[in-house]
């Protein structure tokens, strides 16, 4: 049917109710009053309050909170925004901590950090940024004090569990198959074999 035709009105005989309107499947989303937007600004201020006292969180994350709520999308993103104005939510300054306390208490390395940042929504360009500073080097003779300290922990095992086990360890602390390669090595050097003579 062409556009510009219309229909015919319905026209009902005597003793015929018509048929209620149609109820929409998914009802326009209203706005809301003053009074609720106030009270809706007042709850997220709370949650995110609570939720910030308790760790660092990326603004994906806070809004994920606040989200999980039913607080208004526009509300939520409003309150984004003047925490982010005043500095209580920061993603450079979260993922530089996040790095530094990852390294020195975990011992993570470059893969683990980028895929931490990455699973709390932390922006590529900032998550670049916060690992720069930590160059091949640095990343080396981490993996390398990590590798001693483990490998006190695997002297009764033969060589080959040992060389498994500390470079499946160093794997999963993020550190790259190379870096892994010469730690283990470092820290468990091959043993010369065959018969010792006096």
């Amino acid at each position: 049917m062409n556009s510009d035709e219309k229909l015919a009105r319905v026209t009902y005989l005597p003793g015929v109710t018509p048929p209620a309107a149609p109820v929409p499947a998914f009802p326009a989303a209203e706005e809301p009053s003053a009074d609720d937007r106030q009270a809706q600004e007042h709850r997220a201020e709370n949650v995110s309050m609570h939720a910030l006292t308790r760790r660092g969180m990326s603004r994906w994350e806070l809004g994920e909170a606040l989200l999980a709520r039913d607080l208004d999308p526009c509300i939520v993103e409003a309150e984004l925004d003047r925490l982010e104005g005043v500095g209580l939510i920061d993603d450079t300054a979260l993922a530089e901590t996040i790095v530094r306390t990852q390294r020195e208490r975990k011992g993570l390395g470059r893969t683990a950090l980028v895929a931490e940042l990455r699973r709390r929504r932390i922006d590529q360009d900032i998550i670049e940024g916060a690992i720069e500073e930590f160059d091949e080097d640095d990343e080396r003779e981490r993996a390398q004090q990590l590798a001693i300290r483990r490998a006190a922990q695997l002297r009764n095992l033969d060589h080959a569990t040992a060389v498994r086990r500390l470079s499946g360890y160093l794997q999963r602390k993020g550190y790259s198959s190379e870096t892994v390669r010469g730690a283990v090595l470092m820290a468990l050097p091959r043993q010369p074999s065959g018969v010792r003579f006096r």
